[in-house]
């Protein structure tokens, strides 16, 4: 199994400073990850989801921690692909860039961008997004493998040459994020990695893992984005370690709580998250939250996924090393290649995303390291 993290750039109450300092906490935590022996690092892209994520150039992001690192890879997760908010061939070139600056160690995923608050920010229309998404795709990987190409299709392009060629040949490994079951088939069909939210729990990973074997099974390949095919499965993981297991539920829920409400405003027009008290029932306030956003959401006649209520599922790897190492085991059970760890949530203190992923690093990951013993 493959260990990773992911980042939001979360926090509460955003000031200019706060903000500042979050996005150098993550920097820091990522270099931690490498020392600690995860595998790979992930940064959002988002664009003015305020609280929820301000990371909103990740390749800025990514470029700085491949400097501060030698053999952590660095994942887009995703890069918002629709063409208003970048051109195709500048997703190629800077991609390519960064993997030639870090030795080959960049990953790209694609993401639609679809909350109402980005695409009207980029003037995009949410019908296109995931057209224009499974295009890029196309336009990406046609520009990295061919040293002279053009596309004609909804965009008119070349002939000419994306540069400076990418080190991983014929390029690096394409995702995509996957929070629905049709997302799933999509990137099964294209052949592409995917990404999976974790947060409705194993039982949920389960069944996605279940769609995208399924749809891995019945393609013909027809409708492959590349040569080069990527058939990885990467869950999410939300988590918090400590020797106090009492106190990493409690921070764990905690941040999820804000993470949940965070979602739930921008994707499902709730109101916007708040903080909390460290001491209060987060599992339990999260359970009655859950309902009421799903009455609130029928009530509108909105489906209930894309606002992924599952997020109120608290069934995670919040407590001690045992408790993360029994939930990764589920996992590895269920056929998942990649445990993406979420551990900055907008209301974990700096520290303890630090003990976490030294936490995960002395006693988690490697219990996953040792050869499985065969009868």
């Amino acid at each position: 199994m493959k260990f990773s993290m992911i980042f939001e750039a979360q926090l509460v109450d955003p000031t200019p400073e706060r903000e500042r300092q979050v996005i150098h906490d993550c920097v820091e935590q990522a270099v931690l990850a490498e020392e600690m022996g995860f595998d790979r690092i992930w940064a959002v892209e988002h664009h003015s989801l305020t609280q929820y994520a301000h990371m909103s150039a990740s390749e800025i992001f990514l470029t700085w921690v491949a400097a501060r690192t030698r053999t952590i890879r660095v994942g887009h997760g995703v890069v918002t692909m629709p063409f208003g908010y970048q051109h195709p061939v500048r997703v190629a070139e800077r991609a390519a860039m960064l993997d030639v600056l870090s030795g080959g160690r960049v990953d790209v995923g694609a993401g639609r961008g679809a909350t109402r608050q980005e695409t009207r920010m980029f003037g995009v229309r949410p019908e296109d997004t995931r057209s224009q998404t499974e295009e890029a795709l196309r336009i990406v990987a046609a520009a990295w493998r061919e040293p002279e190409f053009e596309w004609h299709g909804t965009l008119d392009i070349g002939p000419g040459a994306v540069l400076p060629r990418p080190v991983q040949t014929p390029h690096p490994p394409l995702f995509m994020a996957c929070s629905q079951h049709d997302s799933l088939r999509q990137a099964a069909e294209l052949g592409i990695g995917a990404l999976v939210m974790g947060f409705a729990g194993a039982d949920d990973v389960r069944a996605m893992r279940t769609v995208y074997d399924e749809a891995l099974a019945s393609r013909d390949g027809s409708r492959f984005v590349s040569t080069e095919v990527n058939d990885h499965f990467s869950a999410l993981c939300p988590t918090i370690v400590l020797d106090d297991p009492a106190r990493a539920l409690r921070l764990g829920t905690r941040g999820q709580r804000f993470f949940a409400e965070s979602i739930a405003h921008w994707y499902g027009g709730a109101p916007a998250p708040t903080g909390y008290a460290e001491d209060e029932d987060h599992a339990g306030a999260l359970g009655q939250e859950r309902e009421k956003l799903i009455a609130r959401l029928h009530e509108a006649n909105i489906p209930a996924r894309p606002v992924d209520t599952g997020t109120y599922n608290t069934d995670h790897a919040y407590g001690d090393a045992a408790t993360a190492i029994a939930h990764v085991e589920r996992l590895r059970e269920i056929g998942v290649d990649e445990v993406m760890c979420l551990i900055q949530m907008g209301t974990v203190p700096q520290e303890v995303c630090l003990e976490t992923i030294r936490q995960w690093g002395t006693k988690v990951i490697p219990r996953f390291r040792e050869p499985v013993a065969t009868a």
